[in-house]
């Protein structure tokens, strides 16, 4: 019995595999987009989709089977065993077996996970480490300077996103783009059998310890335990929300973060990647994705925005249609089409451009030639506030921007 003609190519390309006669490889998987350098192949690993790509010493399926469905891999990545689909893994990223990987999913430098972590439209930054048995969808983390002082979930923990109402807008941010980028902020610690409940905000150096299910948002650090609450009953209606101001609010600034990030992609990574084996492609892949997290983020924005007319006329009929909650909702219905106009809006005018270019003046002098997470490490203070500074307007424009179609959820700021 012949091997397969497109495990019999990558093997004489010099990929290793051991037991060829367990591998799949897709007809439309291009083999040009796997390195022959250092790549390992185990026991059932399958690869599919045109858009893969395997940089050079990426190792697939050393715990399990692995099946990998257009995923871009980083340099020395290790995907143990699993399923991953339409994600991005940056160089030496690791996840053990069990794990369950989808869409959006970007994990940047050195992050890791242990066995049986469920990511989507998740993006880790660097040194980022998950144990085991975790669910962590709809949500950004940062924060850790090195791999021995990283950001840390513990096992058994879980980011709850989605709600009774049958609502996704409720992404949360676990440190932000702004200083986290910067690779110089203090952990944060999300303690083992516990959970937060999107979308909230947690602030660098924060402590939520073992067994807490977090409910607030929290700025700067903290130490955060909640105790567990009594029992209670109260009536419930389905459809109808609350005051959803601080929702909004959240989910504007996650967005916001999102469009930051995807300049720092653009301006700062992209000639990084440019220097690697296949990076041009890896860096489309990347930049493809952040493209994709905030088209979901818009969409499920969008879908929480139409429910308000449901919700709005419930309040109507119990007679209350003229407080706070219900004209607040009615707004966010009305002007969805202006915010998300807001935030498509391009991020390239005269003011993003003048902080954008005093940064990168600074990072090209003192930025080594080819290690990204190098580079940022060598910048000094001055450059690391202009950045910072560079990436906070952003967030501050949009976020801005979009709130001054809200009239009446700006007091949230106050």
């Amino acid at each position: 019995m012949s091997l397969p003609a497109k495990v019999s190519e990558i093997i004489a390309k010099g990929v290793r595999i051991a037991a060829p006669y367990s591998i799949e490889i897709g007809e439309e998987v291009p083999l040009d987009r796997i390195s022959a350098q250092g790549v390992v192949f185990h026991s059932g690993t399958k690869i599919f989709g045109a858009q893969t790509l395997i940089s050079a010493g990426s190792i697939i399926g050393s715990e399990g089977p692995a099946t990998v469905v257009d995923c871009q891999l980083g340099r020395q990545v290790e995907l143990k065993g699993g399923c991953f689909k339409s994600s991005v893994f940056l160089d030496r990223a690791s996840l053990a077996d069990g794990a369950h990987v989808r869409e959006g999913t970007l994990l940047e430098e050195e992050t890791k996970a242990g066995h049986t972590v469920g990511l989507k439209q998740t993006i880790l930054f660097p040194f980022v480490a998950l144990g085991s048995l975790i669910n962590f969808c709809d949500c950004l983390m940062a924060g850790g300077t090195a791999g021995n002082d990283h950001s840390e979930v513990g096992s058994s923990y879980v980011h709850f996103n989605y709600t009774p109402q049958q609502d996704k807008a409720t992404p949360s941010l676990i440190g932000d783009v702004a200083r986290g980028v910067m690779l110089n902020q203090p952990p944060i610690f999300l303690g083992g059998q516990g959970g937060i409940v999107g979308p909230l905000r947690i602030d660098y150096g924060s402590v939520i310890t073992a067994g807490t299910v977090w409910r607030r948002d929290s700025e700067g650090a903290k130490l955060l335990h909640g105790a567990e609450s009594r029992p209670f009953g109260q009536n419930y209606q389905a459809g109808l929300y609350g005051d959803i101001k601080r929702k909004v609010y959240n989910n504007i600034i996650y967005i916001a973060n999102l469009l930051a990030l995807q300049q720092w992609y653009q301006h700062v990574r992209s000639p990084f990647f440019r220097k690697q084996e296949m990076g041009e492609a890896l860096m489309i892949g990347a930049q493809s994705l952040l493209a994709a997290a905030i088209a979901e983020r818009l969409k499920q924005f969008r879908a929480f925005s139409e429910k308000m007319h449901k919700s709005a006329a419930i309040i109507e009929d119990s007679g209350n249609g003229t407080g706070d909650i219900c004209r607040r909702q009615l707004e966010l219905l009305e002007k969805w089409p202006e915010m998300e106009a807001h935030f498509q809006a391009p991020l390239d005018g005269d003011e993003a451009g003048h902080y954008r270019d005093i940064f990168l003046e600074m990072f090209l002098k003192r930025s080594p030639e080819n290690d990204y997470i190098a580079a940022i490490r060598a910048l000094n203070e001055d450059a690391r506030r202009a950045g910072t500074r560079w990436m906070q307007w952003i967030v501050d424009d949009v976020s801005d921007r979009v709130l001054g179609s809200l009239p009446s959820f700006r007091s949230f700021l106050a």
